[in-house]
């Protein structure tokens, strides 16, 4: 494993950035045909029903060859295999740019590549970047063949994006070097656990620490309107000693110098089961006292380059084989609930998620933007000193 699995997705930070674009180097031209089908466009279709059904889908996604992605880690959420499982399926490329990236670049991308060969066709974004590209008109609507499967409120009304993949915030112990590891917030600041809390990166900046920061406000007497508990719990924690200012990734976790991390629930679960083999006892708990989940969102670029390629990546994604190999690198598909009811859910794999129980709820944007705002005026003094 590699430290992409930490990459800063900045999930709900969205609201009035405007970082750079990203440089044009080598700027390919822009396609000139339409992959089309009896006379309809796949760049317009909003299903595979309307371009004329899956085969005609295929074939014409085939005859362009390539798919344009964007900041997807191999590592992270299993993404490895699911490149590697649509290639096979389709002999379909797959060009993934700029792995380590941020939700922030992939809009970027899109903005500042238009009309070019190189645009993203698709992108996996947090949710307050898939809200804030539909405001922009970024994206295209699609609505993929297990469309109403999804739950409702993790996806948009006309398929411009929709929930894929997600996760719980989780605290990550090595039970090899912590005797009794921590299974809430209130735990945390147990004086045992002195220089041991890390976080996921920079809350303003990455996504996993983010979350992390509401989780605790959720713990701490905090709501999706109000933040602020989350930062005064740091806060509370850096007094104590217990917060350790260092980046949780898989180079600090598995030397110990992070034993107990707050992070995403299928990043740390990944290394559960990648350290067994190194004699690495590590533990998973979703903190009783604080349940965050959030979701990552599948959209596609409005004007994708390759548009046929864009939306059958979208159907093998929420295909059955797509979703269980998210749950393959435990994450926990948007189809989870609907698999697990008509039999096609991997079950072996769903075993091996950590135990949560209740159903999750999200924050809207207007709460992320009201979070992110009170995050940044907040942080800093929080943990200084």
């Amino acid at each position: 494993m590699t430290t992409s699995r930490l990459r800063l997705r900045l999930v709900g930070l969205a609201a009035g950035l405007t970082g750079a674009a990203l440089a044009l180097s080598a700027c390919g031209a822009a396609p000139t045909t339409e992959t089309t089908s009896g006379g309809k466009s796949a760049a317009t279709a909003t299903s595979a029903a309307d371009f004329g059904g899956m085969n005609a889908l295929i074939a014409a996604a085939k005859k362009e060859g390539t798919l344009n992605a964007i900041t997807l880690p191999r590592d992270w959420a299993n993404y490895g295999a699911l490149m590697d499982g649509f290639t096979k399926k389709y002999g379909i490329k797959v060009n993934d740019e700029n792995p380590e990236g941020t939700s922030q670049d992939e809009i970027n991308a899109i903005t500042s590549r238009q009309g070019q060969e190189r645009a993203p066709d698709v992108v996996d974004v947090g949710s307050s970047f898939a809200l804030s590209g539909q405001q922009q008109g970024l994206f295209a609507p699609y609505k993929v063949a297990g469309f109403a499967k999804i739950p409702a409120g993790q996806a948009a009304t006309d398929g411009t994006w929709y929930n894929d993949y997600g996760g719980y915030i989780s605290i990550g112990c090595n039970a090899s070097k912590v005797p009794s590891c921590p299974k809430s917030f209130a735990d945390l600041l147990k004086p045992e656990y002195k220089g041991m809390v890390a976080l996921n990166g920079d809350p303003t900046q990455a996504g996993a620490a983010f979350a992390a920061v509401y989780a605790a406000a959720l713990a701490s007497g905090g709501s999706f309107d109000n933040i602020q508990p989350g930062i005064d719990f740091f806060a509370k924690l850096k007094k104590a000693g217990n917060f350790n200012p260092v980046q949780a990734k898989q180079t600090t976790v598995e030397s110990g110098e992070t034993p107990i991390t707050i992070d995403w629930d299928y990043l740390n679960a990944g290394y559960s089961d990648e350290f067994k083999s190194k004699g690495i006892n590590w533990q998973v708990n979703i903190p009783t006292d604080g349940k965050y989940a959030n979701y990552y969102n599948q959209a596609i670029n409005k004007n994708a380059p390759h548009p046929a390629a864009a939306r059958l990546w979208e159907e093998y994604l929420y295909s059955t084989e797509g979703q269980n190999l998210f749950l393959g690198g435990f994450a926990r598909p948007v189809l989870m609930a609907a698999m697990e009811q008509d039999g096609s859910l991997d079950k072996a794999a769903a075993a091996k998620l950590p135990a949560v129980s209740g159903t999750p709820s999200f924050p809207t944007q207007a709460q992320l933007n009201k979070a992110k705002q009170v995050l940044g005026q907040g942080w800093g003094q929080a943990v200084s000193g």
